[in-house]
């Protein structure tokens, strides 16, 4: 049991990490899949193959190197040097984007609840810092709780859907992209996502005792991360491409469905960033401490105060910069991770017998007595 249940957040951890604000909003899934038309279910399953197959091998590998961090990681993959460089340039952007997602909730708080723009970011960072102050625990316990809601929501999405007209449409979308554009979509963004999610996928596996949850939460994650793609496509393809022109396109689709739904969604969105939030925080934070002269209760403190800094200013100027960079070195990190060869498992410390079992060696006792 404890095992299945092991599985079970290893898989929503996996998916949470990957469905961020950007998914939820449905602008991720527009942008790489849905505006190419017919071939985005064929790239949606594509990628979903990519999802299971490298985001499983990234976890077997980091817990058989003992990865500690993401850092690690990639110093097995590059060597010292580069992996050094790489995993620096990633802890930059992780932090523009966890900059952006700190924006983003005080906006939620600002323009749907009435509250001010800085109490949505204060709120944000306490609730963030008493959640990690539980570590990783505490990171299987949001996703625990926010995917299987997610999950809920896109099966509601789905079956409303099926009563739209052109509910079909979404086998037979034309679109002007090319062949190559097409294919080449969910090949980036599997590489990009993979390559931020490292941050905490990394230190999850470490911490795992039990390599087969491992394999079955890496499963369970990748079909979970291309049901939740085809759910959206399918939803969005129906009012193309009228949806194109707006911000937050699954946003209208939940409009529909009624203001309860509404409310759920909008919740959903605070959510997804406030989880995404807490596990780059999180995976930062673990490479930060590995590289600062600092005491670690002090790492994710500075961190939020540095993330909360430019999210008064905004990110995204720079971000459209780092953001074609990354999609590059994530394409070359992809590479590198096909290409590496599986570790041997690290051997069971003294006294375990390679199932977590405790080995207990019992001598005879042989007693002489003298007459």
């Amino acid at each position: 049991m404890k095992s299945h249940v092991r599985t079970l957040q290893i898989a929503f951890t996996y998916i949470g990490t990957i469905v961020g604000a950007g998914f939820a909003t449905g602008q991720e899934i527009l942008r790489f899949f849905t505006r190419y038309g017919h071939w985005a279910v064929l790239t949606i399953l594509f990628s979903t193959v990519l999802f299971i197959w490298l985001g499983t091998k990234m976890m077997i590998i980091a817990r058989r190197v003992q990865a500690e961090s993401y850092e690690d990681f990639n110093r097995h993959l590059f060597g010292e040097r580069a992996g050094r460089s790489i995993s620096l340039f990633t802890m930059i952007i992780l932090i523009g984007v966890n900059s952006i997602m700190l924006a983003g909730a005080g906006a939620i708080f600002q323009e749907h609840l009435g509250m001010p723009y800085q109490a949505g970011l204060l709120l944000t960072i306490l609730g963030s810092y008493l959640l990690l102050k539980r570590g990783i625990s505490g990171i299987l316990q949001i996703n625990s709780l926010v995917v299987p809601l997610m999950l809920t929501l896109s099966l509601i999405i789905i079956f409303n859907t099926l009563g739209v007209p052109g509910a079909e449409r979404f086998l037979f979308l034309p679109t002007d992209h090319s062949f190559f554009g097409a294919w080449m979509s969910p090949l980036l963004y599997t590489a990009f996502n993979l390559g931020m999610a490292q941050a905490v996928l990394v230190p999850l596996a470490r911490h795992t005792n039990d390599e087969q949850a491992l394999l079955r939460g890496g499963i369970l994650g990748g079909i979970g991360i291309g049901f939740l793609l085809l759910a959206a496509h399918f939803a969005m393809s129906s009012q193309m491409p009228g949806i194109l022109q707006y911000e937050i396109p699954m946003g209208t689709i939940a409009i529909r469905l009624g203001p309860v739904v509404q409310s759920i969604y909008l919740l959903l969105i605070f959510m997804e960033i406030f989880s995404t939030f807490v596990a780059d925080i999180y995976g930062v934070s673990v490479q930060l401490q590995q590289r600062l002269p600092v005491a670690p209760v002090l790492v994710t403190p500075l961190l939020m105060l540095i993330c909360y800094v430019f999210s008064q200013f905004g990110f995204s100027s720079l971000l459209s910069i780092f953001y074609p960079i990354f999609g590059a070195v994530s394409l070359v990190w992809v590479i590198m991770l096909l290409r590496a060869p599986m570790s041997p498992p690290p051997a069971d410390p003294p006294g375990m017998d390679g199932k977590g079992i405790t080995i207990v060696a019992v001598k005879p006792v042989i007693r002489i007595t003298r007459k």
